[in-house]
């Protein structure tokens, strides 16, 4: 017995985001369906309403991103229908998240987003770190304008390591050379 095509998608969705222990982006997820000709970009969001409706998936948006995560319902779900999928696809899915998995974790590993502060005067850039739902660091700083919140949010993923390590380092007691 065959899966009509919206459940078939549903459930690679779920077995997708069940393979890895990060959330996937709106732009991975519809990427893969897309790059692989196995749906359109409007029914593959569809899915994602349907499946988020359903409790199936949860939702995180960052800087107009999408990032998705399962939920233990979407665990339970794709547990028991994985036999569903085709194993052709299974095998496209496993070869794209084995491909692609260190490029995926990096870009949805480290978050920087801006609000106005609670005085609406000032920005809150927030900047995170995260290996797969572990944070390992938030920082928050206020800055005088939304031209700067853009710039740190914009420079975040290319500076993070570096300020993540100058932070850990001095934090362990590691001194400043005098030069």
């Amino acid at each position: 017995m065959s899966v009509d095509p919206l459940t078939l998608y549903k459930l690679m969705t779920l077995y997708m985001l069940n393979k890895v222990n990060f959330p996937l982006t709106n732009a991975q997820l519809s990427g893969f369906f897309q790059e692989k000709g196995y749906t359109s970009y409007i029914a593959f969001q569809q899915v994602l309403t349907e499946l988020e409706e359903a409790h199936l998936i949860s939702y995180e948006t960052i800087r107009n991103t999408y990032y998705y995560n399962i939920t233990k319902d979407g665990t339970d779900t794709i547990s028991f229908f994985v036999n569903k999928i085709p194993v052709e696809v299974i095998d496209d899915m496993d070869i794209f998240l084995m491909d692609n998995k260190y490029e995926m974790r990096n870009e949805v590993s480290t978050t920087a987003d801006f609000f106005h502060s609670a005085n609406q005067q000032d920005f809150l850039v927030n900047c995170k770190i995260k290996e797969g739902n572990s944070m390992l660091m938030e920082i928050n700083l206020t800055v005088p304008s939304e031209d700067v919140a853009e710039i740190m949010c914009s420079n975040w993923r290319s500076a993070s390591q570096d300020v993540y390590l100058a932070v850990m380092k001095r934090l362990m007691g590691e001194k400043k050379k005098d030069k």
